[in-house]
């Protein structure tokens, strides 16, 4: 049986549709899925088994140059890989407009989806031939899982999810080495930021516990909150620019995160690493971090200013 799913971006909800994956697998054991993403994410999806063949897609950037010559090229190019096979199904996993008409109502097979009052882009339900009511009530990952079990034709099971991602990482696992922790500082939103002054403060905590810190970074400016933090402080390692894999594999040796509400902190917990996430505007109870040694903190009056350094540390130091 091949499947095409079509979840596009970003980090966290593409790693929300791992334990689907692991769901399907498990029950019909010569599946295999093609995954439509954007063309920045494409390494992700070959972490799990399942996977057979990435269709990537460049809309992101497409849409800033629509109607230019190579923008034209590199829509029929895609076009014509999406097309090239006829799928047992096809599973708009991403619900928005944009993912239904640019991808899944091209695609070749039927056509499933969240009905009307279940997805996020109500609009995007017409493009499908089979709908579903999936109540957003729950964590995103119990959706995902559901609505492959609808679409696929399986009973869903609501056990524990399991990502399915640890032999990608394990192999990279290193004993005997200086124990550190990770600060995922960085994220897209502004005020999704934890201050700068309260990272310093946890910093100077810190210190007396005689631990390493680590702090990836992908942006420009991200490097530069990277090189602030680790100002006079010795024992702060700035990382070299990585790929998402490369990040995961310093995650699994970490002792534990501390993170603000990213992508990479869905990583962290699809590893079942200690993970301390700080959350401001945004609520964790729908797609927040999902599985083991998992630790929110929710801000005060939506800031994050408002998350004091000493609540942080008082649960980072159970886990070191």
């Amino acid at each position: 049986m091949k499947i095409l799913l079509i979840k596009t971006s970003s980090i966290g909800d593409i790693l929300h549709s791992f334990p689907a994956l692991t769901d399907a697998k498990q029950v019909i054991p010569n599946i295999k899925f093609d995954w439509v993403i954007e063309e920045n994410f494409s390494q992700i999806p070959f972490w799990h088994k399942a996977v057979n063949r990435i269709i990537t897609t460049g809309i992101r950037r497409w849409r800033k140059n629509w109607f230019s010559k190579q923008t034209k090229i590199e829509r029929t190019l895609f076009i014509q890989k999406l097309q090239s096979e006829n799928y047992n199904a096809i599973i708009d996993a991403q619900g928005l407009f944009k993912s239904a008409f640019f991808i899944t109502r091209l695609a070749r097979g039927c056509k499933h989806g969240y009905n009307y009052y279940s997805i996020r882009e109500r609009f995007a339900s017409f493009f499908y031939d089979q709908k579903y009511f999936i109540s957003k009530q729950q964590h995103a990952i119990e959706r995902i899982r559901q609505l492959f079990a609808k679409s696929i034709g399986y009973q869903y099971q609501p056990t524990k999810a399991q990502y399915d991602i640890n032999h990608i990482f394990f192999q990279s696992v290193t004993k005997n080495i200086y124990p550190y922790i990770i600060f995922l500082h960085s994220t897209t939103r502004t005020n999704k930021h934890w201050p700068e002054f309260r990272w310093k403060e946890l910093i100077s905590k810190i210190i007396k516990i005689k631990i390493k810190i680590k702090l990836p970074w992908v942006t420009n400016s991200e490097q530069q909150r990277a090189l602030r933090l680790a100002n006079n402080f010795n024992f702060i390692e700035v990382l070299p620019k990585l790929t998402l894999t490369e990040i995961g594999k310093e995650i699994i040796n970490a002792k534990a995160i501390v993170s603000v509400d990213t992508g990479l902190s869905h990583l962290a917990s699809a590893l079942n690493k200690p993970n301390i996430t700080l959350y401001g505007p945004t609520k964790p109870d729908l797609i927040g971090r999902y599985g083991e040694k998992q630790y929110f903190i929710k801000s005060t009056n939506n800031k994050m200013i408002n998350i004091k350094s000493d609540d942080v540390y008082q649960q980072l130091i159970k886990y070191i």
